[in-house]
């Protein structure tokens, strides 16, 4: 059997798997609310099974090679987040708009996933628009500020309306700028790691080099400032930092950058009140539960009453906790599944980062490398930020977790940065092993 094939006959066997997952908990939650079975259990379980298994057939079409655990663990990240996202929607007094509007979500997502392997036949070709990709990744980031379509929404100004449509750029944004940063590090890597300029007691590349550093630096402070989102901030600064530290291999850029990160946080800290007030709730939460604190009271709340194994879907009470459909569904599933659930998720995003980790070691260019490495560092971060903010690890943030939250743009985005990476995977296959034929066994 050639290696293409068992990698897509493993995946497809996964697929099954997850979507036999996904229908029992989904069938767990009707019997935890109502005591029965779901009325619709037979057509969920057509369209879960007609979605992933159209995914499924686009990578055994366009990307026969790829990566073959990929896609089923995002499947089951999304699946398990579409069933709480159901289940917390029908306890609210509008129930179903949410998971109605996910569900669609969900197959633009799969949409978007194909397209992006039909466009994207070689992922080193995206190298040659990096500065393009730059212009568009800054513009992005910038866009929720621009007066009309720029919308304040829970505190923070990351969102732009286009009539009836609501859009995080953001979420795009990461994207498009780790294209760029990979691009630009693999045409100046050799000059970054050279040391030319020397800063008391580091050893530093000629200051026009660094331009980039301080861009990102520049940008992630512009994004905490002034449109209130700190998530973003950490997420785009340490995005490029990694990609630096990986494209030369000097932990010098590491000092560097979270020095610089510390000193703009800092002045961020104590010059702007929705800094101070998130790192004050981070601290100490309890005097102000009732007001600020009370999202994160409630979802320390949320994780005890967990336990081990949790209450049961459908049977917590999750819904205490305000907006827990986008920022804290995280912990809803550890109060309904326990600590067990909550480590099944921790271990599917560290089995996620893995396989695109390797991906990029197996990778045959240098773009192709950090541009892999840049797009795992923006799954395992993201998912290493909002639960950390949820565990009270580090203040609380306003990003998504990754597949699981609610959220069109974060859902589509990164079903298109999972293309990527099996993308990434397939071309990195050689043609001399794609398909070896094991003819030892038939002798």
């Amino acid at each position: 059997m050639s290696v293409h094939l068992l990698r897509r006959r493993t995946e497809l066997g996964l697929v099954l798997v997850v979507v036999l997952i996904t229908a029992g908990a989904y069938a767990l939650a009707g019997l935890g609310k109502n005591s029965e079975m779901p009325a619709n259990i037979g057509p969920f379980l057509g369209v879960i099974l007609a979605l992933l298994v159209a995914a499924h057939i686009g990578v055994r079409k366009l990307a026969p090679n790829a990566d073959g655990i990929l896609l089923p663990l995002a499947a089951l990240l999304n699946g398990l987040g579409y069933v709480f996202i159901v289940r917390l929607d029908e306890a609210q007094e509008d129930g179903g708009r949410l998971a109605g509007l996910q569900s669609v979500w969900t197959a633009a997502g799969i949409a978007a996933f194909i397209v992006t392997l039909i466009l994207v036949r070689r992922a080193r070709d995206l190298e040659r628009y990096r500065y393009t990709f730059a212009v568009i990744g800054i513009l992005l980031l910038v866009l929720p500020l621009f007066p009309v379509i720029g919308r304040t929404i829970n505190g923070s100004r990351i969102w732009i309306s286009l009539g009836p449509v609501n859009f995080q750029p953001g979420e795009a944004a990461k994207i498009v700028l780790a294209i760029f940063f990979a691009g630009y590090l693999v045409e100046k890597r050799e000059l970054l790691a050279l040391s030319t300029f020397r800063l008391g007691p580091l050893h530093l590349p000629d200051p026009k080099y660094l331009g980039p550093v301080a861009l990102a630096w520049g940008a992630s402070l512009v994004v905490m400032t002034f449109e209130k989102d700190l998530g973003s901030s950490l997420l785009f600064f340490f995005l490029f930092v990694v990609m630096l530290w990986v494209a030369t291999g000097r932990t010098t850029y590491l000092t560097v950058s979270t020095t610089l990160f510390a000193a703009g946080s800092f002045f961020a800290y104590t010059q702007f009140s929705h800094v101070r007030d998130r790192v004050e709730v981070w601290l100490n939460p309890w005097p102000v539960s009732k007001a600020e604190g009370f999202q994160v009271v409630e979802a320390s709340f949320a994780l005890a009453d967990g336990g081990i194994a949790g209450t049961g879907i459908g049977l917590g009470t999750p819904t205490r906790i305000p907006e827990v459909e986008t920022d804290f569904i995280f912990a809803a599933i550890v109060e309904e599944l326990g600590l067990l659930g909550g480590t099944a998720v921790l271990c599917t995003y560290i089995l996620m980062v893995g396989a695109g980790l390797r991906i990029a070691l197996r990778a045959d260019s240098a773009f192709d490398t950090l541009l892999a490495t840049g797009l795992t560092s923006l799954l395992g971060i993201q998912a290493f930020i909002i639960i950390g903010g949820i565990t009270r690890v580090l203040p609380l943030t306003g990003v998504t977790l990754p597949f699981v939250s609610y959220g069109g743009s974060s859902l589509v985005l990164n079903y298109v940065l999972l293309a990527l990476l099996l993308r990434i995977s397939d071309n990195s296959v050689k043609p001399s092993t794609a398909a070896p034929a094991m003819e030892a066994t038939a002798t």
